[in-house]
């Protein structure tokens, strides 16, 4: 396990899934719950991750997604 991890401001995320549609390990995905701005804020869950950050590059929100280069990687 690598610790790289992305989080996610589920307040500031818009549900606009470019981020989960670019990440090349699938580690994002649509949560379920539904957020202040009222989207369906999407969520991290892998231990997959190789915080190569594209998800961030592609994402249209600034401070929505944050990659974690874990300490192993």
């Amino acid at each position: 396990m690598s610790g790289n991890r992305v989080e996610v401001n589920q307040d500031l995320c818009k549900a606009c899934r470019v981020c989960v549609e670019t990440c090349p390990q699938h580690c994002l995905e649509l949560g379920s719950a539904i957020n202040a701005l009222g989207y369906q804020a999407v969520r991290f869950d892998s231990v997959d991750c190789t915080a190569c950050g594209m998800c961030f590059y592609v994402c249209p929100e600034p401070g929505a997604l944050t990659v974690i280069k874990g300490e192993d990687a």
